[in-house]
């Protein structure tokens, strides 16, 4: 493998709707109209990628391929995650509060899952079955390799084989890195590495106000991750993370700036210096402010333009960038 190697630009994506925070939000009006914009900015999102020729890892939960309660009910584990705490289970919220309605559509979306895998260079990779967490009292690795085994059996229905996992609240979970091997994943995503990120079972106080606060100024500077530095001697390879995209906020607009400018910043230093950025939100993030986050990721993808045009920075999926590792391709 060559010393010289390029710089890159990877983006995934949590792909979860109310799978992803049934714990915080409920499924009100102004929550129904919440993932409903979310909806129907994926395919938008989509043509932009594919306009710009991005490439893009969709880490869906697995639920999101069924169709309806039935399909859901029927593709339940053998045995579902025994978490101490109930209240952070999918399956639980479902029993308490049913589904919206038969095909519910904050719950089930496998059309928007064949439209990704029909746009260009966009990986659908996985964010488990059941949104599970890792690092949960009371789950066992056996209920896990359960869980993962039917979000890569859905998959393989739809002809789509699973390579890229991003663990749930992003609870890395070094003991079930052997299951994601055993389960044909060769790529997952790990936190950035800052004291504020280290994977738990909840944030703090601090750790959330630092996550926050260094979305917009310069608390801790990213420390950049060069190709050469990812170790390639393991399955699943670890590919960390560089920075969280939060959403456009109507009152936060001297801030809106701040931290866009952030992230123009480290992906022109990571281009200038040869490095790897790596950027993640969920696509629900653009539920509330589609228009003006939309016109953020548009500023984003310019600008990624621009860095390869005057770089030649690369833009690669997580599985792509994997493979040109293990394959020394570079």
């Amino acid at each position: 493998m060559s010393n010289n190697f390029p710089s890159v630009f990877v983006i995934s994506l949590d792909f979860e709707l109310h799978w992803g925070c049934f714990e915080s939000r409920g499924l009100l009006e102004q929550d129904q109209l919440y993932f409903q914009n979310t909806r129907n900015v994926i395919p938008r999102k989509l043509d932009l990628v594919a306009s710009e020729d991005i490439h893009v890892t969709w880490a869906a939960v697995g639920m999101l391929y069924n169709r309806n309660q039935e399909e859901w009910q029927n593709n339940k584990p053998t045995e579902i995650p025994a978490y101490d705490n109930a209240a952070v289970s999918s399956y639980e919220w479902i029993n308490r509060n049913g589904f919206y309605s038969l095909e519910d559509p904050y719950h089930f979306a496998p059309h928007l899952i064949n439209k990704i895998k029909q746009t260009p260079h966009q990986e659908i990779g996985t964010h488990t079955y059941s949104h599970y967490y890792c690092l949960e009292p009371g789950q066992t690795a056996e209920q896990f390799r359960l869980d993962l085994e039917t979000a890569c059996r859905l998959a393989e229905a739809q002809n789509i084989q699973l390579r890229s996992l991003v663990f749930p609240r992003n609870q890395f979970n070094q003991e079930y890195l052997t299951i994601c091997k055993d389960m044909g994943i060769t790529a997952v995503r790990s936190s950035p590495a800052i004291w504020y990120w280290k994977p738990a079972t909840g944030s703090g106080f601090w750790k959330k106000f630092f996550r926050a606060g260094d979305a917009y100024l310069p608390i801790q500077p990213i420390r950049p991750v060069f190709l050469k530095d990812i170790d390639t001697r393991f399955l699943p390879l670890q590919l960390p993370a560089s920075r969280l995209y939060r959403s456009w906020q109507p009152k936060y607009k001297l801030q809106n700036g701040f931290k866009l400018r952030r992230i123009l910043n480290e992906m022109t230093e990571a281009a200038r210096t040869g490095a790897y950025y790596h950027i993640w939100w969920h696509p629900h993030n653009f539920g509330n402010q589609p228009e003006e986050c939309m016109k953020e990721l548009e500023q984003i993808l310019q600008h990624f333009r621009k860095l390869k045009r005057q770089f030649g920075m690369l833009s690669l999926n997580m599985h792509e960038l994997s493979e040109r590792l293990l394959n020394r391709t570079f």
